[in-house]
């Protein structure tokens, strides 16, 4: 499903909004309808490279080669390095667009356009869920990933191929906030430009029964991995920080009685501290906690001496970082000292966000409860003062 959102206008809803901590389902409960609703096999037999590459994902949604069940092997031709990316990158590319389609088909999230003017020419999108921009549910969730080739629905590619999508993928974390009654929002600060070079090529992998076999993979000279000349720049996601404050501006900012909490990953962190300092203000007062993963924000550079801002952090974040100590235990170091910074249970940058988010949640539980407490206390102390005036008066 795609939709389009145009000058901003959002249709209020009014409805009974659920306690967003008190469900805490389980990954094994909720991933099961995942593998059986759609076939990766079927995807990559749809793009014509069944006999390139025959893999599909099992019940644990782990990558498994369909005749002999074993892991994902990059160095299958011994001709040398070349022809072996060109099939890693195709995978990669496929899971790209099989993600994209378990965000529509399996999460029930929408496919957004940006910017929604821009139908003639190249445009980035996001992900959201139905009423992520109305008041259906009190509680929204924003997802911001790395760099590199991850797109929307995917905390590293790395993982999804060698540790499967449970833990490579964020659909198990968009299923445990939609059961928990979050909203949620699903960036994709990656995708900021249009190859043409290796569009054309992809044009073709996608195409039904059209022949691309490895010996034309091998033969197309052309293709470069590293760059391509013809690469066209997508307006408002030039760059991740670019595409984050788009969706700042045109989305988040514009939802009303939202509780916004973030979950950042690696260069995700940087890219939340720039916009922490772009939209100082309107960022503290909507949201209430941020979980970086590992992060590469820089707080001396990024927010200096702000002392608002150094104060709001400490409040509202909380990161966990590579470790070989135990989940949740403490992992404070003299770089990364300005708010709790605790283990995220492995040493693995790639496997940090699966490993954390439980943790992640049992914070964001937190946080959402002392939020609501001192908003009763401060409702009460303004109860009690209108009262005192109307006495005295």
């Amino acid at each position: 499903m795609e939709i389009e959102v145009r000058d901003g206008n959002i249709k209020k809803e009014i409805v009974s909004k659920p306690n967003p901590f008190l469900c805490k389902p389980s990954l094994k409960e909720m991933w099961l309808p995942v593998t059986q609703k759609l076939s990766f096999r079927n995807f990559i037999d749809q793009s014509g490279l069944l006999e390139e590459l025959k893999y599909d994902f099992n019940g644990k949604a782990e990558l498994r080669h369909t005749e002999t069940d074993g892991p994902f092997a990059f160095n299958v031709y011994r001709d040398g390095l070349e022809r072996n990316s060109r099939r890693y990158w195709a995978l990669g590319r496929l899971l790209q667009q099989y993600i994209y389609e378990l965000l529509e088909k399996v999460c029930k999230l929408q496919k957004v356009y940006i910017p929604p003017e821009a139908d003639e020419e190249p445009r980035s999108f996001f992900f959201m869920s139905e009423r992520a921009l109305s008041s259906h549910h009190s509680a929204l969730l924003v997802l911001l990933q790395d760099h590199g080739v991850v797109r929307a629905g995917q905390w590293s590619q790395q993982a999804i191929i060698h540790h499967g999508l449970q833990h490579g993928s964020q659909i198990p974390c968009i299923q445990m906030a939609l059961q928990a009654h979050y909203d949620v929002i699903v960036l994709n600060p990656n995708d900021n430009f249009v190859d043409q070079q290796t569009g054309k090529e992809w044009k073709g992998l996608l195409t039904q029964n059209v022949e691309f076999s490895s010996r034309k993979m091998a033969q197309t000279e052309s293709f470069s991995l590293q760059e391509s000349l013809q690469c066209i720049p997508k307006r408002c996601s030039n760059t991740p920080e670019e595409h984050m404050a788009y969706i700042w501006d045109y989305f988040i900012s514009k939802t009303e009685g939202k509780d916004v909490a973030f979950i950042v990953h690696g260069y995700g962190g940087l890219v939340f501290m720039d916009l922490l300092v772009r939209k100082k203000w309107d960022v503290m007062s909507k949201v209430y906690a941020v979980a970086l993963i590992d992060s590469e924000h820089h707080v001396g550079h990024q927010l200096g001496s702000d002392v608002q801002l150094l104060e709001w952090i400490k409040q509202h974040c909380r990161e966990w970082v590579t470790s070989p100590k135990p989940l949740d235990k403490p992992a404070t170091t003299i770089l990364k000292k300005e708010f709790p910074t605790v283990s995220a249970g492995t040493e693995k940058h790639s496997l940090a966000p699966s490993s954390s988010l439980q943790s992640i949640f049992k914070y964001f539980r937190k946080a959402l409860k002392a939020k609501a407490a001192v908003n009763f206390s401060r409702v009460s102390i303004v109860t009690r003062s209108s009262t005192k005036r109307k006495q005295s008066a």
